[in-house]
């Protein structure tokens, strides 16, 4: 999930800078930059990452050092704060960024280029891109550079419907994820078992699901229940995404879903591909008649197991949903696949075989 910052730690009184942090704490900001004494004050507030540059008593979540502090030991998390104005500035922070949790930078004419060599130099050794931004179109394009773009923003602007603006521009898409079509090759009922339901703290449009699949590198795009039904009213809160063992994609990750728990991320796909972040608000694990779902792609059988019944869906070749209990052998779903296979979540690229 991208992160948006709000820099406070100008030196203002405290009742001035107050409003500036009651604005950001619902404005949906992820952290905030404050003076050491101001940490507390910022929690009593309301729960939010703090970031300063004191550390020590004082609690930082996060210790914002200078390039030449690099290797000064803390109890918190790191972020170094720079500006780009030269390609020498841009090799420093790329070696710089191999140190520290999050690399906090501001561009002078140049925006792309700099951004695009970070991104690439990051993705590499780990570590977030915090780039300084004015207003929402500055940070679409931050976030969208290489398409993976940066992994959040750094903002200073004292208005609340700017902070807002901006936070819904990040936050609206964590990405795109490539779907394409797979042919169903096996469709078979198997009895009791458990399955998961998600709900969440959104409300999904047709078209809306979750990717989900018994295979780490296969995905099935399993549609919400956003759709109206003779016997049952439409919960588009929902995705019944299927059996305890199956994973699901959130990003680059995947997590069980019998791991799933209220105030989990989880990540929302369209028939497009489009991807948006959302909340767990509730898991319910029951058990209910089962069915198995096999289906080949690129020379490739993977399987998703999902509840049998008429309200469980996934998506055909046209982007419409279609009951599970109208699948037959020949039809057509959307998937997403991926290379390399899973170690504790997170994508490695070793030969691991699933059946």
């Amino acid at each position: 999930m991208r992160e948006v910052w709000l820099k406070a730690d100008e030196e203002i009184p405290w009742e001035e800078k107050k409003e500036k942090v009651t604005s950001a704490l619902e404005s949906g900001i992820d952290c905030i930059i404050v003076r050491g004494e101001e940490i507390e004050k910022v929690r009593q507030l309301g729960k939010i990452k703090v970031a300063s540059k004191v550390n020590g008593e004082l609690g930082a979540d996060i210790v914002i050092l200078s390039p030449e502090e690099i290797g000064v030991n803390v109890s918190a998390e790191i972020a170094v704060m720079m500006r780009i104005r030269s390609a020498e500035d841009q090799l420093r922070a790329e070696e710089i960024s191999k140190y520290v949790d999050y690399l906090i930078v501001s561009t002078q004419d140049w925006k792309i280029i700099p951004l695009e060599n970070l991104i690439a130099s990051l993705q590499t050794h780990g570590g977030k891109l915090i780039v300084v931004v004015s207003d929402e179109k500055e940070a679409e394009l931050v976030t969208q550079i290489l398409e993976r773009g940066a992994d959040g923003v750094l903002i200073t602007t004292e208005s609340r419907e700017l902070m807002k603006r901006i936070t819904d521009a990040v936050k609206k898409e964590i990405g795109k994820v490539e779907l394409k079509e797979a042919e169903i090759i096996e469709v078979k009922q198997i009895g009791l078992g458990d399955r998961v339901c998600v709900d969440t703290c959104t409300l999904m449009n047709i078209g809306e699901g979750m990717l989900i699949g018994s295979q780490s590198d296969a995905f099935f795009l399993v549609h919400s229940e956003s759709e109206e039904s003779s016997y049952v009213s439409a919960r588009p809160f929902r995705v019944n995404a299927g059996a305890v063992h199956s994973y699901i994609l959130i990003g680059e990750r995947t997590k069980y879903l019998s791991e799933l728990k209220a105030g989990d991320e989880v990540m929302i796909v369209n028939v497009e591909g489009e991807a948006r972040a959302s909340w767990v608000g509730r898991v319910k694990i029951e058990s209910r008649p089962m069915i198995l779902v096999r289906a080949r792609s690129d020379g490739r059988e993977f399987s998703v197991i999902l509840q049998n019944a008429e309200t469980i869906k996934l998506v055909n070749e046209r982007g419409e949903p279609v009951s599970v209990t109208k699948l037959r052998p020949g039809d057509k779903v959307l998937v997403h696949l991926s290379s390399g296979g899973r170690h504790f979540g997170k994508k490695v690229e070793e030969r691991i075989i699933e059946r």
